[in-house]
């Protein structure tokens, strides 16, 4: 899960250095892996925090001052197309403060409340939201600096009075999250070796 997308970050022309950001105990076998695999743009690797935000809180203060644009992208999202970081980069130069990959939200979405359904929700203007996402780094380091949460980097730098562009993602960008979602990616792996899919 972390082999896969260490490569493709770390194949990727867009890309300068990757700070990995590990669970306790396991700094040492993701520094291991990274040489394993010959991944030389990583350059540190860090211990996470008790949430997402506390995580990347800890990723972002070892990427250096002088950076201008960093990518948040995690290891449950495996198969990292190589045409998505351009599409993220362009929305940058566009003037915006940060850029997600979305899908269009195909199935009816309901809130429920306690097992009941209280509201059917609109479904046009909805999207899912992907990793990785680009920030002007200036943005995500001011959106960091306050000690909210959110389930994703793009709703701090949104909270902190960012703009975000919404781009094409990619259906391969897959959550692994399940038994079923890793048999779908090493499909997808054994389908197109070698092909940046």
């Amino acid at each position: 899960m972390l082999a896969e997308p260490l490569r493709r970050l770390d194949e990727s022309e867009w890309v300068d250095a990757v700070v990995v950001v590990a669970p306790p105990e396991w700094e040492e076998p993701a520094i291991l892996l990274a040489e394993e695999i010959g991944a030389s743009k990583v350059s540190a690797c860090v211990t996470g925090g008790e949430t997402r935000s506390s995580s990347v809180r800890a990723g972002v203060a070892e990427v250096p001052v002088d950076a201008t644009v960093i990518l948040v992208h995690d290891a449950a999202r495996p198969l990292l197309p190589a045409a998505l970081l351009p599409r993220l980069l362009e929305a940058l130069d566009d003037g915006f403060d940060g850029a997600v990959p979305t899908l269009p939200v195909s199935d009816t979405v309901k809130r429920v409340r306690e097992g009941v359904v209280d509201e059917t929700l609109v479904r046009d203007g909805l999207v899912s939201v992907q990793t990785p996402q680009a920030f002007v780094a200036q943005a995500l380091r001011a959106a960091l600096d306050h000690d909210a949460e959110g389930t994703d980097c793009a709703s701090l730098v949104e909270a902190n009075g960012g703009r975000i562009k919404a781009v094409e993602g990619d259906e391969r960008l897959l959550k692994v999250t399940t038994p079923a979602d890793l048999e779908r990616v090493a499909a997808w792996l054994a389908a197109s070796p070698g092909s940046g899919v």
